[in-house]
């Protein structure tokens, strides 16, 4: 059984392009088809319609390779939500103040502007910079929210497959125990379907016992790949009291800790999981009071520097994943990153 601290779960439904008016009907056809599956009413799931469709317009109109995530969020046992991620790299947003208010149409959209989709989600969250693009995050549970919220995750993570598969072999999970954070991510040799089976593996192992320490998750994640295609595996256990991050990780897992203005690396030992593992070791590091811990598969390239993350002394992880993933996702391959702040 998965602890109720592993909370939130998170399904990644699809990515969905936006680059005609005809995809922002396609994007609001899977939202809703989402919200159905999901127990909406009738009534709360075109009300998310509505919202998506404002989100879509934007991207068509204003957008430069303008993307939706689109998937599905438990964050307990009984409460379930649907959440759009847009991703854009646009000219940004000047004044993200006036975007929000209700009225403010964009260049012929419903004319109920981004206000409407803060009004219409439990939850919203924005993002800008000026020349390099926009991300938004809005969730939608079952009952409208009448006074919407930004997003208070204390982590989030994103995960895109290579293009053309189904499946992304890249996989991460989270624990939240008292005084203890934990992000693990494993990204399975390969792509597709047998890189997804490793990954699914290993996120299984650490939910069984995600309160060891870093380094004998990764034991066990080797133990448990064998005969698997194996993959490169991370742990980042984070004190909450004393702030402070206990890192092991086995393979090409990236990780840091950002502040503004500083990005620290964090250590992974050569090797691959379920396959050669001569040393597994963790490290320790200090995070800032205003800082957040960064794993990512390489999916993403390293080059990227902490400024391309946005705001991350205030921003929700959910904002810093999209957006480094919007920075650095540029390689051919599964892509996974994952934020955990402490608060």
């Amino acid at each position: 059984m998965i602890p109720a601290s592993c909370h939130p779960l998170v399904a990644d439904v699809a990515w969905l392009a936006v680059d005609e008016r005809t995809q922002v009907g396609r994007v609001r056809r899977v939202v809703t088809a989402l919200a159905d599956q999901l127990g909406f009413s009738a009534t709360r799931a075109a009300e998310v319609g509505i919202a998506v469709t404002e989100i879509g317009s934007n991207l068509h109109k204003h957008a430069k390779e303008g993307v939706v995530l689109v998937r599905s969020v438990r964050e307990s046992v009984t409460e379930v939500a649907v959440e759009v991620v847009a991703i854009d790299s646009g000219p940004g947003i000047g004044d993200l103040a006036l975007a929000r208010q209700d009225g403010q149409s964009t260049s012929g959209t419903l004319g109920v502007g981004l206000g409407a989709v803060i009004r219409l989600s439990n939850a919203c969250s924005m993002s800008s910079q000026p020349g390099r693009g926009t991300v938004q995050v809005a969730r939608f549970h079952r009952q409208g929210a009448a006074r919407p919220a930004p997003h208070s995750d204390v982590a989030a993570g994103l995960t895109r497959a290579i293009r053309d598969e189904l499946v992304c072999g890249d996989a991460y999970a989270v624990c939240r125990a008292p005084g203890r954070l934990t992000l693990m991510m494993c990204d399975g040799s390969g792509h597709g379907h047998l890189a997804a089976v490793a990954s699914a593996a290993a996120v299984r192992v650490f939910h069984e016992r995600p309160d060891l320490p870093p380094e004998e998750l990764v034991r066990r994640f080797h133990a448990a790949l064998r005969g698997t295609r194996g993959g490169a595996v991370a742990v980042a256990a984070i004190d909450l009291e004393t702030r402070a991050v206990r890192f092991a990780g086995l393979g090409n897992i990236a990780a840091a800790v950002l502040s503004p203005g500083r990005k620290q690396g964090m250590i992974s030992v050569p090797g691959v999981a379920g396959h050669q593992a001569r040393t597994i070791r963790s490290f320790d590091y200090a995070v800032p009071d205003n800082g957040v811990v960064v794993l990512h598969s390489d999916g993403l390239t390293e080059r990227w520097d902490v400024k391309q993350c946005g705001d991350v002394a205030a921003e929700p992880p959910v904002l810093v994943a999209a957006t480094l993933l919007r920075e650095a996702g540029v390689r051919k391959d599964d892509a996974c990153v994952l934020v955990g702040r402490p608060g």
